[in-house]
């Protein structure tokens, strides 16, 4: 059996800032959602942590990688890790509250299980694992509501986007898996983010109009906070926790996300969620938690 790495109190802390950086993305792209749309809102964040990213490899002085499969990994990682799951979620947001989002996102993990166990003959479905993603589909389910869903409208179709965004997620860290391996992270992250930018740009542009920054000052602050805070300098500091903790305790920043993104929703927006939406992140967590492994085999100890 496979040993998980043991977190230490600086991996805690900077996964607790980490949780705290993308919970107020959450918040952050809504703010912005009230005068840009949510394509142009994607543009922002992207582009603008291109800038910031590439910037931090050069000061790294890290080599820029020249082969096309590399640069072809990077464009589907921007297109499965970026564009469309930004592009969903953003859009999502303009129906539902920015903490049911964070929940729905907590899905994340569930569906990469599974991705995996579909492309990879390594991560098998175990009856632990299986276990796991049946609680994470009954908090899905319970946190949209299945009354939801028999009475269809725009709010049910938002919650299926970010759902929809989930999957994305997951398919990109097949995707990774299958085409990035070896490259820096920081490298990964500027090469992921600018292919997304030039898939974007012209996206927006076309659909929602020229991009301008002749916004108000909420508006820019929101975009400056969740690209280069929420994204640029995330994904550097998700890169580190890696290294730290491992992708197993990685898994648990989703846990920690959804708890600021709905305490700042409350406060910053005035977003008040259903009782039906904690129950179904309680259930999610629950998933995740069996999942991650270590209260499974604590039970089995004791049963023993």
């Amino acid at each position: 059996m496979q040993s998980q790495k043991t977190i230490s109190t600086r991996a805690w802390a900077e996964m607790l800032l980490l949780a705290i950086l993308w919970g107020a993305s959450f918040v952050s792209i809504r703010v912005a959602l009230d005068e840009i749309g949510p394509l142009t809102a994607v543009a922002h964040r992207v582009g603008w942590a291109a800038l910031v990213l590439w910037g931090v490899v050069a000061m790294m002085r890290l080599p820029v990688p020249r082969a096309p499969k590399v640069w072809i990994g990077f464009l589907g990682m921007g297109l499965l890790n970026n564009v469309i799951p930004f592009g969903l979620m953003a859009w999502g947001q303009l129906y539902i509250e920015s903490g049911l989002t964070s929940i729905l996102n907590a899905a994340t993990a569930i569906f990469g299980v599974i991705a995996a166990s579909i492309f990879f003959a390594d991560e098998r479905i175990t009856p632990r694992k299986a276990f796991g993603v049946c609680l994470g589909f009954a908090g899905v389910a319970t946190a949209i509501g299945l009354e939801n869903l028999r009475n269809f409208d725009i709010r049910s179709l938002a919650q299926l986007a970010v759902i929809g965004g989930t999957v994305s997620y997951a398919l990109a860290s097949v995707w990774a898996r299958k085409w990035l391996g070896g490259q820096p992270p920081q490298v990964a992250a500027a090469g992921m983010v600018t292919s997304a930018t030039l898939i974007m740009l012209p996206l927006a542009v076309h659909v929602e109009g020229t991009l301008t920054l002749r916004l108000q000052a909420d508006t820019l602050l929101a975009i400056g906070y969740y690209a280069i805070l929420g994204t640029a300098l995330a994904y550097l500091l998700y890169y580190r926790v890696l290294a730290m903790a491992g992708s197993g305790n990685l898994m648990l920043v989703t846990l920690l996300i959804p708890p600021f993104a709905i305490v700042l929703g409350a406060v910053m927006l005035s977003e008040a969620l259903r009782p039906a939406a904690y129950g179904g992140f309680a259930l999610l967590a629950l998933g995740l938690l069996v999942l991650d492994g270590r209260i499974w085999r604590r039970i089995r100890r004791s049963a023993r």
